[in-house]
């Protein structure tokens, strides 16, 4: 009587095509692993879905850095995918989503070369390792086995530039939050519009005040941040964990706007909701 061998369900997630499918039947030759593969974040996120509902749930993916992007992306906010969505997903924002959907599936992230900023967020945003491409097979089977013991995989000579970047991040994100608490409860509701993309106008009519008073909240929420631009507030809104607000019918309550993924955030390059229209660095 034959003893049963547990197998491990691999996802591959690479839109060079031939890469994926060579790292596939690679994988595939292991006697314990089931791998398919992906070339892009929604695909990605429909073949997880697909697995769980068939009872057949991923349990690592292996996902290119570089997604969805024609050059290495400078490291910047997460952006968490909506459900359903069929646009580009970058590989550190597809680990953010897979983690925000709950899923319990292990995410180690593919890298062209070693970046300890952007390996840091890809940490922040729920992987479990940062591995080099060109590593070897036994090297990444390590790693995809040793995930999956809740170990964190990472490349020695990467290690203390991580460390140094999560140490600077957890400082900026402590002092964001001081900032955000200086916020009167009014100025935190105006914040977390301007987060979810709103302008002054929209704002107004969301929170029953007028466009003038709306206007000076948002100058004061400028000011108390020490920030010049609705970006940047939202920058620092978003390291501090702030989320947006809800964008449904308007007096329905307060409704929870779900996980935030915080981290590093470089001025002027913020994922928003929704455009945020800016005339000489203040709020439309």
């Amino acid at each position: 009587m034959g003893v049963s061998v547990v197998r491990i369900r691999v996802l591959v997630v690479d839109d060079h095509r031939i890469f994926a499918e060579s790292l596939a039947a690679a994988l595939a030759a292991e006697p314990d692993v089931d791998v398919c593969a992906a070339g892009s974040g929604p695909a990605a996120l429909r073949s997880l879905e697909r697995g769980a509902a068939e009872g057949r749930r991923f349990d690592v993916m292996l996902v290119d850095a570089d997604l969805g992007t024609t050059a290495v992306p400078p490291a910047r906010a997460v952006r968490v995918p909506e459900p359903g969505e069929d646009g580009p997903v970058d590989g550190i924002s597809l680990v953010a989503g897979v983690r925000s959907g709950q899923l319990t599936v292990r995410s180690v992230v593919l890298a062209e070369k070693d970046d300890p900023r952007r390996a840091a967020l890809a940490l922040q945003a729920g992987a479990a390792g940062w591995v080099a491409k060109d590593c070897s097979l036994q090297r990444l089977l390590a790693v995809i086995r040793g995930v999956l013991r809740d170990e964190t995989h990472l490349p020695p000579a990467l290690l203390t530039g991580v460390l140094r970047e999560l140490t600077a991040a957890r400082k900026h994100r402590t002092d964001s939050e001081r900032l955000v608490e200086s916020l009167t409860p009014r100025e935190r509701e105006v914040l977390r519009c301007m987060v979810a993309g709103l302008g002054r106008k929209a704002v107004a009519e969301r929170l029953f005040l007028s466009p003038h008073t709306v206007r000076t909240h948002m100058q004061n929420v400028l000011g108390k941040l020490g920030v010049h631009s609705t970006l940047a507030a939202v920058a620092l809104a978003r390291r501090a964990g702030v989320g947006p607000v809800d964008l449904g019918p308007v007096g329905l309550g307060p409704v929870d706007p779900g996980p935030v993924v915080p981290g590093p955030v470089e001025p002027g390059s913020v994922g928003l909701a929704r455009d945020v229209v800016e005339r000489g660095g203040q709020p439309a």
